[in-house]
């Protein structure tokens, strides 16, 4: 089991550094952190190495969200639905939540995922 990078950054183009530059939380400047850039790898990366000590979430993974080919819609997934499959392993597998936090600038976004673990956390 790998004991660095114990911190999990979500987002498709941002790097933590970034996220302190408008959240000024002092844990955006640790060098520890792991990268992940979309719901396979974050799926990927929990399921190779255990769940982080905390993980933080962007919400729009994706330029568009919305893709039309051959006029089906491919829908890209979300920091939500990351969200979603962390609170369904915990469950799964009797998992206490990690620590969190959200640094996505998408209000609506930010909210759900807050709202979606906050709740799972207090249930648990």
């Amino acid at each position: 089991m790998e004991t660095t990078k114990r911190l999990l950054f979500l987002d498709d183009i941002r790097y933590p550094i970034e996220a302190y530059h408008y959240i000024k939380q002092a844990i955006y400047l640790r060098k520890d952190w792991h990268i992940v850039r979309n719901y396979e790898q974050f799926i990927n990366r929990i399921l190779e190495y255990g769940l982080p000590e905390m993980i933080s979430f962007d919400h729009d993974l994706a330029d568009k969200h919305y893709l039309e080919s051959d006029s089906e819609e491919f829908i890209e997934k979300t920091g939500y639905d990351c969200a979603k499959w962390l609170v369904e392993h915990c469950m799964d597998n009797d998992l206490d939540l990690p620590e969190f936090y959200c640094h996505s600038m998408n209000p609506v976004g930010k909210e759900n995922i807050e709202s979606l673990l906050k709740n799972f956390k207090n249930i648990k």
